[in-house]
């Protein structure tokens, strides 16, 4: 049986197991899907010898993102842009692929599951560190009018949008209301609120936490009080995992049900 997994540290609170074990019921494929722990020292060691067994592909998360990307001797575009990544898989020459699909599952879990349009919008960007650096190229191609990248340490921003052609702004210096608003600030995780003024958003306004949680984000809870609508990243997480599975098995599953399902476990 195909043998995939899921490679961090920590790992066990990882959803990817259970995730990909629906895929895989879904369309009928017969794999076996599986978390390692990874290791601060021998991580390269670790990713070598499971393709070296036989193995398929592999997830990559935090903190190996990085050194994954730097093992590839062959990276999709996207994933050259991002500077890391967290979809592995083995060539028929022997060439380490690597790929990234949160920015395209978020795009997707946005555009499709929330059917939001991006083309032709003002969009603004919170954050600028290495989650907004994997979503910005898939973004790029829905062609928005704007991306504006506003983030504490601007010169982070700066040197983001230089890269990617964007917009950099302090939080103090934005100006003007945006139709589409991404938080990618690792305040969330903390449950803070970066410093945003509330002539940023309208009724008009969408937006989008990727983080995701049982109640509402902080970040969520400020646009909805602001009569705005938004949603949170829980379908980027199943989004970026179906991408990885098309990936690895040419078949692309649906992510509504299983979005929902777990949504309801949850509650």
């Amino acid at each position: 049986m195909d043998k995939y997994l899921v490679v961090g540290r920590p790992i066990e609170h990882s959803k990817s197991p259970f995730i990909h074990g629906h895929f895989a019921k879904q369309t009928h494929q017969e794999l076996e899907y599986s978390t390692l722990l990874g290791d601060e020292t021998h991580f390269e060691e670790q990713v070598r010898d499971f393709f070296a067994k036989g193995g398929k592909g592999m997830n990559v998360t935090m903190p190996f993102k990085e050194r994954a990307y730097a093992m590839c001797q062959v990276l999709s575009k996207r994933a050259q842009q991002a500077g890391a990544v967290n979809t592995l898989m083995m060539g028929r020459n022997g060439d380490l692929f690597g790929d990234t699909t949160d920015g395209v599952g978020m795009v997707r879990d946005i555009t499709v599951n929330h059917g939001q349009e991006l083309k032709g919008k003002r969009i603004l960007i919170l954050g600028a560190g290495g989650a907004v650096r994997g979503v910005l190229d898939p973004l790029l191609a829905q062609s928005p009018e704007s991306i504006t990248i506003a983030n504490r340490t601007v010169s982070k921003a700066q040197a983001l949008a230089e890269q990617f052609s964007c917009l950099a702004s302090s939080y103090e210096d934005l100006d003007g209301v945006f139709d589409i608003i991404i938080n990618g600030s690792s305040a969330s995780l903390s449950g803070d609120l970066p410093p945003l003024k509330d002539s940023l958003v309208n009724g008009k306004s969408w937006c989008y936490d990727m983080m995701y949680a049982k109640e509402r984000t902080v970040f969520l809870e400020w646009v909805y009080e602001r009569g705005a609508q938004g949603a949170d990243g829980l379908g980027m997480l199943v989004g970026q995992a179906a991408e990885s599975f098309y990936l690895w098995r040419q078949v692309r599953p649906d992510t509504s049900e299983l979005i929902s399902q777990m949504r309801a476990s949850m509650g």
